[in-house]
């Protein structure tokens, strides 16, 4: 093969020209591993400070729904028919109201029977005393003797015994005749009923259960440590199964502590609601009173393992700092370990981290 001047003088060529390409290649990497990497964009924050607000001293407790005062009806009289119930569980019911009644068909012959009684001794008594008139008149005359006028006065005071036995007895059947009437002793609400159309009424048989006057109290459990701050009067705030608030007022402590539990009880009166009922377990609280707190909105708050932080910003940096949380209220919360002056990052704070570099921005307003 025969190579010719020319073409060794073009391959030469060729060769330095792809040196020169691979030559400003490796400049050009070079320049650029030597130059800063770009800076990290600031994140835009909005700001608070904390807020000095008066919030209530509060304490939480539990507890059940009870009938302030629960009373058991039953029948008064023993072993008759109960012919009528009137009274249903869940009705309000006025005092003397007949809830139910009983058979008084012998009830009414024992009365009829008192009522003969009586006017047989009233008989007997004015003939006893017709006899200790004629017999007093007789021995002032001479006519009877001493004897004879004791045994009449004897006569008419027996009498008069026997009458006013009569109508103890006419007194009692009356009384008996109008227990057949099962009223209601108080106004209230029927709570419970177990009398029935048909049944003989027994001793101690329960036939209704009226909670008084339709009032119910939460009795709330507390610690022994706790009963020291509570007072007659302070009040109280129930947490209703339906979400709405409901509020009532202590109307005692209990002055003994249970030796299993440990707690006490805490009477509080409620009004009137269909919210609650007895027999509820409900949770609240009782408002001990005012006190300073520094607050921030809740969404300034960071946990990290089981601590809380906030991010307060410095010369265009956050700084993270470790506080203390108290009391909660709505949305803010009560902190300590941050002065009043301090500048925090408002939300977002699970997206920064120690040493970022932010924007600060206007908050914007609330709305009304």
């Amino acid at each position: 093969m025969k190579i010719t001047r020319a073409g060794l003088a073009s391959g030469h060529l060729l060769g330095m020209l792809l040196l020169a390409a691979g030559l400003a290649g490796c400049v050009d990497k070079a320049g650029d591993a030597g130059q800063p990497a770009p800076a990290k964009a600031a994140l835009t924050v909005t700001t608070t400070t904390p807020q000095a607000q008066d919030w209530p001293q509060t304490l939480q407790a539990s507890g059940n729904i009870a009938a302030w005062q629960e009373a058991v009806i039953g029948p008064e009289i023993n072993n008759y028919r109960i012919t009528e119930v009137n009274a249903n569980v869940g009705e309000r019911v006025n005092k003397g109201q007949v809830l139910a009644r009983i058979a008084s068909a012998a009830v009414d012959s024992e009365l009829a029977e008192a009522h003969a009684s009586v006017a047989e001794a009233q008989a007997t008594l004015s003939e006893a005393r017709a006899n200790q008139e004629r017999s007093r008149q007789l021995r002032d005359k001479g006519f009877y003797s001493p004897q004879q006028g004791t045994q009449s006065d004897t006569a008419a005071e027996t009498a008069l015994a026997r009458l006013n036995a009569a109508l103890a007895r006419r007194q009692s059947a009356e009384l008996k005749r109008s227990k057949t009437a099962v009223l209601a002793p108080d106004d209230g609400l029927i709570s419970a009923r177990s009398a029935t159309v048909g049944t003989l009424t027994q001793p101690g048989q329960e036939l209704f259960r009226l909670i008084r006057g339709g009032r119910l109290e939460w009795r709330a459990e507390v610690t022994a440590g706790e009963i020291g701050r509570l007072r007659a009067g302070q009040l109280a705030v129930l947490e209703t199964p339906s979400g709405a608030p409901l509020e009532g007022r202590v109307r005692a402590v209990a002055p003994t502590v249970d030796l299993q539990t440990r707690t006490a009880l805490v009477y509080v009166d409620l009004p009137a609601s269909a919210a609650i009922s007895a027999g509820m377990f409900v949770r609240g609280e009782f408002r001990l009173g005012q006190s300073p707190a520094l607050t921030l909105p809740q969404s300034a708050l960071l946990l990290r393992d089981g601590f809380a932080y906030v991010f307060q910003v410095e010369d265009g940096k956050v700084r993270q700092t470790k506080i203390t949380t108290g009391r909660r209220n709505g949305q803010r919360i009560e902190i300590n370990g941050l002065p009043a002056t301090a500048v925090v990052v408002s939300s977002g704070a699970g997206f920064l981290a120690d040493g970022d570099t932010v924007k600060v921005v206007a908050a914007a307003k609330p709305a009304p």
